[in-house]
């Protein structure tokens, strides 16, 4: 696999790097879990990556080794770690233009920079190797004073001001917000905090915060607030008391339910006909239903009733709209 070939190329690296003397081809191979044959093709890829590879015979055999007076840099790293590196920047994509994306970006550029420029050529192969392609995600570009702002609130605990778009009406109002965390899930930033205005803990879109100011007025978050037990129950970003959901899905769809995590509390019964049964313990939000929605026909809610009956109603509306279209 080529995971394992760039892993055992690192390994290689690091045995030439503590080796005064050379080691030989025998140990080499050995130290590897290789092939003469394979840690030869090791060899020739890094000297072709730039690292100054040198051999020297005695008593007959050759002993491999960096030329003297190269050193590999300041590297305490692994070869997972590597690996790691050379696509977390992919994995950031979704936050660029935050703070939180161009911070991480800095200090991936000091690594690199002591990494040596032969390294950096390796490191750079790696991320060839690997690539990470981010889903749907919202563009947080232009929100960079907003979240900064956020950032500073919710470690100095101050209350913000701010002109808040609701979801559901598309109406802009004041509000005013204890921030106690800021959260990313699905492709998109959230803040969540006490609400002012409707004095209860609420979650908060960050792409939809038009305007946002500090204020001078300090706040403690409650002893009583559980992150982990109050995102517990919900399928999205939506809290709701949790309810024993099952979803019936056809053979079509089984292998690629099975595939995911959709829910830490999630169980799966496999049916005699190939289709599946997902049970889950989580509040029935309209996130759930629109997932199941996106199933189509594929997807039954079994339990509870007042779920099935919102999907059902779903499906009939669609149904309408395409009665007598072409």
């Amino acid at each position: 696999m080529r995971g394992d070939q760039l892993a055992r190329q690192w390994q290689l690296i690091q045995r030439l790097a503590k080796s005064r003397y050379g080691v030989g081809l025998d140990d080499l191979a050995e130290d590897l879990g290789c092939t003469r044959r394979t840690v030869y093709r090791d060899l020739d890829a890094l000297m072709y990556a730039g690292f100054p590879v040198s051999s020297a015979k005695r008593d007959g055999k050759a002993f491999y080794h960096f030329v003297e007076g190269f050193q590999i840099g300041d590297a305490p790293f692994t070869a997972d770690e590597l690996l790691a590196l050379a696509f977390s920047a992919d994995l950031l994509q979704t936050l660029e233009g935050t703070v939180f994306h161009d911070s991480i970006q800095s200090a991936l550029r000091k690594v690199r920079a002591s990494l040596g420029p032969e390294l950096a050529t390796y490191l750079a192969r790696l991320g060839e190797s690997f690539r990470v392609l981010p889903g749907p995600h919202k563009d947080y570009a232009a929100l960079r004073d907003t979240i900064g702002a956020l950032n500073t609130a919710v470690l100095e605990r101050r209350t913000v001001r701010m002109r808040y778009r609701t979801g559901s009406t598309g109406k802009v109002g004041d509000r005013r917000l204890d921030p106690y965390r800021i959260w990313y899930r699905s492709g998109a930033l959230y803040v969540i905090g006490h609400d002012h205005k409707s004095d209860e803990v609420r979650t908060f879109a960050v792409d939809r915060i038009r305007a946002i100011e500090p204020t001078d007025e300090a706040f403690e978050v409650p002893a009583s607030f559980d992150f982990e037990a109050r995102t517990a129950s919900s399928f999205g970003v939506v809290a709701e008391p949790a309810e024993r959901v099952v979803i019936r899905f056809a053979k079509r769809r089984a292998l690629y339910v099975e595939e995911h995590t959709w829910h830490a509390s999630q169980a799966i019964a496999r049916r005699r006909d190939g289709g599946i049964d997902l049970t889950l313990e989580v509040g029935p939000s309209s996130e759930l239903r629109d997932w199941v929605l996106s199933f189509g026909a594929d997807a039954e809610v079994l339990e509870p009733e007042s779920l099935r009956a919102q999907v059902a109603e779903q499906h009939a509306r669609a149904a309408r709209r395409y009665e007598g279209s072409a």
